[in-house]
């Protein structure tokens, strides 16, 4: 994909399930008239699911058909896209990626809320522990791309969204044409 005429770039939230991905992407968009994508439904609305996983209790993503899906509408610019995963998405897509960290114990909780258990949990839990999310991020994304967000409570959104606020001006400084 070019990045030719595009007025808006295009952001990917990231993180553990849980660390308020979803929350943060809606407030923004808001803000700023970005376009919300939220990958996982977005793979539900479409038919990109291959199967279903009972160990883990969640549906298996046919990544191939999802970028298919998606390519089209991150052509235009001007997205927020919304998903757990980062790895699968080419680096070309993405102007900026966020990747939001929760405290272990405060994720504990809200996964737990959410009904997650047994190795769904734990697994989760050591996701973000060892910043998996974070780490695969920095591999499939070009250096200077991939930002780190605490997000432990509600009262952080405004100063991640600020500090998003800030990068996109940034980028349509950069970017605009002469």
């Amino acid at each position: 994909m070019s990045e030719t005429n595009r007025s808006f770039p295009n952001i990917l939230i990231t993180g553990t399930p849980g660390v308020g991905k979803s929350s943060l992407s809606r407030i923004l968009c808001e803000k700023t008239g970005l376009t919300y994508i939220d990958v996982s439904n977005l793979a539900i609305e479409k038919g990109c699911l291959e199967d279903f996983d009972e160990l883990y209790d969640c549906p298996i993503l046919d990544e191939e058909k999802l970028l298919d899906e998606m390519e089209e509408l991150i052509s235009e610019g001007g997205v927020v896209a919304d998903y757990h995963g980062c790895d699968f998405f080419p680096d070309d897509w993405f102007d900026a990626v966020f990747v939001l960290r929760t405290n272990n114990t405060l994720l504990y909780s809200r996964l737990e809320r959410r009904g997650y258990t047994g190795k769904k949990l734990e697994d989760n839990i050591q996701c973000e522990i060892f910043e998996t999310i974070l780490q695969l991020a920095r591999i499939t994304f070009t250096d200077g791309k991939v930002f780190e967000l605490k997000s432990d409570n509600i009262h952080q959104i405004p100063d991640n969204i600020s500090k998003i606020r800030q990068w996109i001006d940034k980028w349509k400084l950069d970017n605009q044409e002469e």
